[in-house]
């Protein structure tokens, strides 16, 4: 495999932060630091950026810690200006020799990172991605929000005076928020029960307007998947939640190498943890956590409802496997099928 240091002359390292972004120019050769600055996050300070990189010629890479964090502005102006982009992990913090940190320190450690990568990692794109991720982050936030608000009523309805209690005592959660909104405050009650009232009016009527939030997300969501890709929808399993999920961890064609670093960013492929004579995988905790989710409702969903899974399962059970090792199975060929999918656009 070719090796970054024999395509480029320089890498620049950035270090990203909120108001600063700090970049250092390294050998590609030897990886002595050449040059290094600081500059804003504004226009003015990417154009500073780029003029600075200008001065050191040759060819050259951006090693982009948090290309879709912070570093989202520098990354989208460089990609518009037809500059080569590499994105890379904020390092952990054990990681760091002798705990020695700085923007400069950081930057010089990004570049010599993309150097000794075997495998280098693209920006995830804009576009019909991005609105998807933004889309997503709101309709997640809306559900939790509304969850831990139904939560916070299920705590009162418990300690309640009675007059509001009879009232709700083996109501539903739905049924419960309905009663809840329409309280009326009698002015016969103790102060305790008033109040009591008048917070679990505001409660409810807070987590029916937060499930209505995240319900018109969810149709936006469907609105954007059906404009993009709406040949993942067809597959048993996925809907607008799954599909925007799958979509915004793939991001573009070319970003992942192969249907096995799809898995491993879904954190479906095995981990071998062989030693000697014995063969032996571990179970993958890492990756993406919302892809693995996807992809489990994908495969319970097919468990349930799909013949040709079904018939799959009992074969494996009659084989001797688990029902976890069978779903795990399940979860590689999933993954497998979704990334062809995406890269080829075939249904």
């Amino acid at each position: 495999m070719t090796m970054l240091a024999e395509v480029v002359d320089v890498v620049i390292g950035v270090d990203t932060h909120k108001h600063t972004n700090t970049a250092a120019v390294v050998a590609a050769s030897t990886g002595a630091v050449i040059d290094s600055m600081t500059a804003c996050t504004d226009l003015g300070g990417h154009q500073a950026l780029l003029e600075f990189a200008g001065n050191h010629g040759g060819l050259r890479v951006w090693a982009i810690e948090g290309a879709n964090g912070y570093g989202a502005g520098l990354a989208r102006c460089l990609a518009e200006r037809g500059e080569w982009v590499v994105e890379l992990d904020r390092p952990k913090r054990a990681n760091r020799r002798h705990g020695a940190k700085s923007d400069p320190i950081d930057a010089v450690r990004a570049a010599r990172e993309a150097l000794s990568r075997e495998h280098l990692s693209e920006p995830r794109s804009d576009g019909e991605r991005q609105a998807l991720a933004v889309r997503l982050a709101a309709r997640r936030l809306a559900v939790d929000s509304s969850t831990d608000t139904q939560r916070q009523i299920h705590g009162l309805v418990v300690v309640a005076p009675e007059q509001l209690r009879s009232k709700l005592r083996g109501k539903t959660t739905a049924e419960m928020l309905k009663i809840c909104s329409r309280l009326r405050v009698d002015p016969r009650w103790d102060v305790a029960t008033r109040e009591t009232a008048l917070v679990l009016r505001c409660l409810a009527r807070r987590a029916i307007n937060l499930a209505e939030e995240a319900r018109e997300h969810e149709r936006a969501i469907l609105h954007l998947v059906r404009a993009w890709r709406p040949d993942l929808l067809d597959n048993c399993g996925v809907g607008p939640i799954v599909a925007a999920t799958v979509l915004c961890a793939w991001s573009h064609p070319g970003r992942v190498r192969s249907d096995a670093a799809f898995a491993m960013l879904a954190g479906t492929a095995p981990i071998p943890a062989s030693s000697g004579m014995t063969i032996r995988y571990r179970l993958n905790r890492s990756g993406d956590r919302r892809l693995n989710q996807a992809i489990h409702t994908v495969v319970v969903t097919r468990m349930r409802v799909d013949p040709e899974t079904r018939a799959y399962v009992e074969r494996r059970r009659a084989e001797g496997k688990t029902d976890r090792e069978i779903k795990r199975c399940l979860k590689r060929y999933v993954t497998r099928q979704l990334f062809r999918q995406l890269e080829h656009h075939t249904a």
